[in-house]
């Protein structure tokens, strides 16, 4: 199919948004797991973890998983002692988890607008929200595309204050040619969610330099125990006894994700360029059409391609919530990545925001939309989705 020939829905299956790919090898790792008796933490997500710094390269390293990236950023603010009467800046154009995690420890999240060229955030935005209360600022790497750390960072040190990046999009991202994750930050957290770039169905993955961070966050991810479960009910010799040294969260991941992790995380590099081809396939035949691509990786970096995000140009001859009416009518999937923290009754309302006090990310999130990418696509699914959208576009 060319991107101009038109699809007939009624001919085609259902084109959906997002969709993981798992293998054989993925099924019989955890097929090994369930038959070998140990199905939750365990071999499986200590091997995860080992395999998760060998794939960074750094073996300065240390990776902890957890049941979610939500969880990851949540314990990454709990080890760095973010508490009541403190600030974190973060992006108001993420998901809410990325601001909620202060909230559960009593700080203020202060929401600042984003870079409209690439949607994340605004760094000086960020350096003029600082006040004497901040402790820690959360850039996010929209869609798969790094944030400027280089500054960040920079502004961070003069300021005193940790950095903790939502790294849930960014795997493989890379930024000054270094992967996501091996950057000078305090934590960096991944997300292996079931649309993600790799997947464990549920969980995520905290890395850190830091042994103190780690060591903490080891601790609170299994309830405060000073012990790891997995030694204890392994030792060869009675080793019942353990002490509740915090009062602890349950952020754990299972062997049977993990097994998923482990072959998954195998084949990320492959999935991105997978991604990317696809991705470039999109930028070729949407070209020209009234809409805005998304940009693309710094000279010599690596967008993960999370997410292939279209704006409307201003002279669009449809809104954004027509044309994903018509994309469905078309037998596909899409979906708005955010609707911004501004917009929601709780952030909205906390802290008395306004669309007007971030009018990039108001703009970009009225002209949005995230239309399917994923690495089982094909080349006609692509040009199907072109189509759909060349359709609803030029009439």
């Amino acid at each position: 199919m060319s991107a101009t020939e038109p699809s007939d829905p009624n001919k085609l299956p259902f084109l959906p948004f997002a969709l993981p790919e798992i293998g054989e090898a993925e099924i019989a790792e955890v097929v090994d797991t369930l038959r070998s008796g140990w199905v939750t933490t365990g071999p499986k997500a200590r091997r995860f973890e080992q395999d998760f710094v060998a794939f960074l390269g750094d073996p300065s390293l240390e990776a902890i998983a957890v049941n979610s990236a939500t969880a990851g950023l949540h314990l990454a603010l709990e080890a760095l002692g973010i508490g009541p009467g403190d600030e974190v800046i973060t992006t108001t154009h993420t998901f809410t988890a990325t601001a909620e995690v202060v909230r559960y420890l009593g700080a203020d999240v202060k929401l600042v607008d984003v870079d409209p060229a690439t949607l994340c955030i605004d760094v000086d935005a960020f350096e003029a929200a600082i006040t004497p209360r901040t402790k820690a600022v959360m850039p996010v790497h929209y869609a798969g595309r790094a944030a400027d750390m280089g500054r960040i960072a920079a502004i961070a040190r003069r300021h005193g204050l940790k950095v903790v990046e939502d790294a849930a999009h960014a795997l493989p991202t890379t930024c000054d040619g270094q992967l996501i994750g091996t950057l000078d930050s305090d934590v960096t957290v991944f997300s292996f969610y079931a649309n993600k770039t790799i997947t464990t169905g549920e969980g995520g993955m905290l890395v850190t330099r830091d042994a103190a961070i780690a060591a903490r966050a080891k601790v609170m991810r299994l309830h405060g125990i000073n012990r790891d479960a997995f030694d204890r009910f392994t030792a060869k010799v009675p080793s019942w006894y353990y002490e509740i040294v915090a009062p602890g969260f349950k952020y754990n991941l299972t062997d049977i994700a993990a097994a998923l992790g482990i072959h998954q995380l195998q084949r990320a590099h492959a999935f991105q360029q997978r991604r990317a081809a696809l991705a470039a396939r999109y930028d070729a035949l949407l070209a020209d059409l009234p809409l805005i691509l998304p940009p693309q990786p710094a000279a010599g970096d690596t967008h993960a391609w999370h997410l292939y995000v279209i704006r409307l140009a201003e002279d669009a001859p449809i809104g954004r919530d027509a044309l994903i009416e018509a994309l469905y009518a078309a037998g596909i999937g899409c979906s708005v990545h955010y609707i911004p923290l501004h917009l929601h009754p709780y952030w909205r309302e906390r802290y008395d925001l306004q669309a007007e006090d971030f009018p990039k990310s108001q703009h970009a999130y009225e002209r949005m939309l995230s239309i399917p990418l994923y690495s089982r696509m094909t080349e006609a699914d692509v040009d199907r989705v072109a189509t759909a959208l060349r359709q609803a576009l030029r009439g």
